[in-house]
């Protein structure tokens, strides 16, 4: 059991806008929506999107999504990406549960693929991390093993996650994939036009 946590908590204050409810496409399926149905249709059936900038507007959005989704808030979602991901893993956490699959908002051109690709190669080898790779650039989603649950809820949220990956180098696997979405975030007005090509103000 693989519980997927979205992270969707972030101030966006280089977007200047919540980036959850951006639009994707001219038919107006937002960042959110895409990265629930592509967490979906790679086969998790426990979705959790932590919130906490703009959680009101985005938890009505996500409340007339045809996909079941879990909300929960974090408070402290100021301190970092971490202090939501432990919020995640919070609720998630039951047992049964043997590793938690994160993905942040900001990344809705992950394929299906990729995510299916990360989930079978931490089912095959049940490494500590699994996260897709091209070369040396590491991408998302990432998922932790139940081991780590305890060194993740314990860590400084300021560092992030990046201390507790690199402790484990030896443990972690990175999955190799052809797929530009597993690496591009979209932080700014100049990303999205790049990356979604549609006009900020659609």
């Amino acid at each position: 059991m693989i519980p997927a946590v979205i992270l969707a908590a972030g101030a966006s204050t280089r977007m200047g806008r919540p980036k959850a409810l951006l639009p994707i496409s001219r038919d107006g399926e937002t960042f959110l929506a895409r990265v629930l149905r592509t967490m979906a249709d790679a086969g998790s059936d426990d979705l959790v999107v932590v919130l906490g900038a703009y959680a009101d507007g985005v938890a009505e959005a996500i409340g007339r999504l045809p996909i079941l989704a879990r909300v929960v808030e974090n408070r402290a979602y100021a301190r970092g990406q971490l202090s939501s991901l432990v919020t995640g893993l919070d609720l998630v956490d039951r047992p049964g549960v043997r590793a938690v699959v994160v993905m942040p908002v900001d990344m809705p051109l992950v394929s299906v693929a990729t995510v299916r690709a990360v989930i079978a190669g931490y089912e095959h080898a049940t490494p500590l991390v699994a996260r897709p790779a091209r070369g040396r650039r590491h991408g998302h989603p990432v998922i932790f093993d139940r081991r780590l649950f305890g060194e993740l809820r314990g860590a400084d949220s300021s560092r992030g996650v990046r201390p507790i990956i690199a402790a484990h180098l030896d443990r972690v696997l990175d999955v190799q994939v052809d797929d530009p979405g597993a690496f591009e975030d979209i932080d700014t007005p100049e990303d999205y036009e790049r990356y979604i090509g549609l006009p900020l103000d659609i």
